[in-house]
C-alpha cells in the first residue's frame, strides 16, 4: 500500500531549504520509491513548492522535477489534499505563517530556529497541541556520522565519566567584495533576525542535550569582528549582527561544554565542526563524518620542555572509527522520521517545544553577553 503525503514546502528557494530538504531529502524519497516501510508499504511524498519569486520557483521546478509550484501560500493551505506544512523562510516569517497553517489543520514540520523569540515558540507549540496537529523542528546534527558514533562510544561505556567537550566550529566567510560571499547577507544584519548565536546556540542546545546532558547554564561572549560587508546587490552594508560567538556551558552530570562559533575563522583542523569528548577512560574527536579514539591505555605521557623539539607525535596513538552502519543524509533522515510520524504515529520527540529550548538558549546566551555574567537555563 501507498500513503501519499501531501507536502507544502515554503520558502525552499533558499539555500538550505533547496539543498538539503527539497534536492537531499524529498527528492531524493521520491527517487527511491518513497519512505519504505516494515510491512511492506511505502510513504510517498508529494510536494509543491511555495515562494514570492515566480521565476525561482519555476527554476527549482526544472532542476527537482517537482512540478507543482504556487505563490499563493493561503490558497494552497485552504488544499485538503496537503496535510504537511513545512517552513524554512527566513526566520522572521515563520510564526505567522505556521499560524496560518496551523488553522487550515495542517501537521507542522520546520526549520530552526522556529521562531525569533521563545515566547513565541512556546506559543506555536501550544497552538500545535490544542489544534491536535503533530509537530517538529529540524535538529540535522544528532544524525550525523560523526556524531552517530560518538553517540554509540557513549552508549558502549567507551568514555568513563564524560569530563568536558570542546566543540569548534566555523570558516571564513568572504565579505563580499573582491571574492563573493557564501553566506547571505541578511545572516549579518540584526534587524533581519541574522546572528551566529541565534543561529548556532539553537544546534548546540539539542546536541548538548541529546548526545552529553541537558544544559544547565550558559557564559557567551558574541562578537562581530567583520564590521562591513557587501551584498547580493554589490551594496556595502554595516554588520549589526555577531559574527562569532564564544560560549561555555554547564551540563547535568558536572560536564562543561565550550564552543567555539566563527564565520571569521580560518579552519585548521580535521573537519569545519570538530568535537572532542575528554572522559576519564578515554578521548574521541568527531567531525561531520569521521570520528578518532584514543583510550587510557593509548595515552602518551607528554613532558613539558620547550627547549627542545616536540618528540610525540600526537596525531600518532588515534584509532578511526569504522563505519559499522549506514549513514543516510542527516536532514533525509528526519524527514523520514517526521514522515512515519505523520502517516504511522510513530514517536518524534523532536518537536516544537525542542525546538524552543534551542531559542531560549539562544536568548540565554546573548543575555550573559549583555550582563557578561554566567545565565542559569530553566527548564521549559
Amino acid at each position: 500500500m501507498k500513503h501519499r503525503v501531501g507536502i507544502i514546502m515554503n520558502g525552499v528557494t533558499g539555500r538550505m531549504g533547496t539543498n538539503q530538504h527539497l534536492m537531499r531529502s524529498i527528492v531524493e524519497l521520491i527517487k527511491q520509491g518513497g519512505v519504505k516501510l516494515a510491512n511492506g508499504d511505502t510513504i510517498m511524498p508529494d510536494a509543491v513548492l511555495v515562494g514570492r519569486n515566480q521565476a525561482k520557483l519555476e527554476e527549482l521546478s526544472k532542476r527537482s522535477g517537482i512540478t507543482k509550484i504556487s505563490t499563493d501560500l493561503d490558497a494552497v493551505l485552504q488544499d485538503e489534499s496537503y496535510t504537511v506544512y513545512f517552513d524554512a523562510q527566513t526566520t522572521g516569517r515563520r510564526a505567522e505563517a505556521i499560524r496560518k497553517a496551523v488553522q487550515a489543520g495542517k501537521h507542522i514540520y520546520c526549520e530552526k530556529p522556529m521562531a525569533t523569540d521563545t515566547a513565541t515558540a512556546l506559543e506555536l507549540f501550544e497552538l500545535c497541541k490544542k489544534a491536535g496537529v503533530k509537530n517538529g523542528v529540524v535538529q540535522d546534527k544528532l544524525w550525523l556520522p560523526g556524531l552517530r558514533k560518538v553517540k554509540r562510544l557513549i552508549e558502549s561505556g567507551f568514555f568513563g565519566k564524560i569530563l568536558s567537550v570542546r566543540g569548534e566550529f566555523g570558516y571564513w566567510v568572504f565579505e563580499g567584495d573582491t571574492i563573493p560571499a557564501q553566506r547571505p547577507s541578511w545572516n549579518y544584519r540584526k534587524e533581519d533576525d541574522g546572528g551566529i548565536i541565534v543561529d548556532m546556540l539553537c544546534h548546540w542546545r539539542y546536541v548538548l542535550d541529546n548526545i552529553f546532558g541537558k544544559v544547565k547554564a550558559v557564559s557567551c561572549l558574541g562578537a562581530t569582528h567583520i564590521k562591513e560587508r557587501v551584498d547580493e546587490q554589490g551594496n556595502t552594508y554595516a554588520c549589526t549582527a555577531d559574527d562569532s560567538a564564544y560560549a561555555t556551558f554547564e551540563l547535568e552530570g558536572d560536564v562543561i561544554a565550550h564552543f567555539n562559533s566563527s564565520w571569521t575563522v580560518r579552519v585548521r583542523r580535521d573537519d569545519l565542526l570538530t568535537l572532542q569528548i575528554d572522559g576519564t577512560k578515554g578521548s574521541a574527536v568527531a567531525g561531520l563524518r569521521e570520528c578518532y579514539v584514543q583510550h587510557y591505555g593509548n595515552t602518551p605521557k607528554p613532558v613539558w620542555n620547550p627547549d627542545i623539539p616536540q618528540p610525540i607525535n600526537f596525531y600518532e596513538g588515534w584509532s578511526k572509527v569504522p563505519d559499522q552502519e549506514t549513514y543516510d543524509n542527516a536532514f533525509k533522515v528526519q524527514w523520514e522520521l517526521f514522515l512515519k510520524h505523520v502517516v504511522l504515529d510513530e514517536p518524534f520527540p523532536w518537536d516544537m517545544k525542542e525546538g524552543a529550548k534551542g531559542i531560549q538558549l539562544a536568548e540565554k546566551g546573548i543575555e550573559s553577553w549583555e550582563k557578561r555574567a554566567w545565565v542559569e537555563v530553566p527548564e521549559l
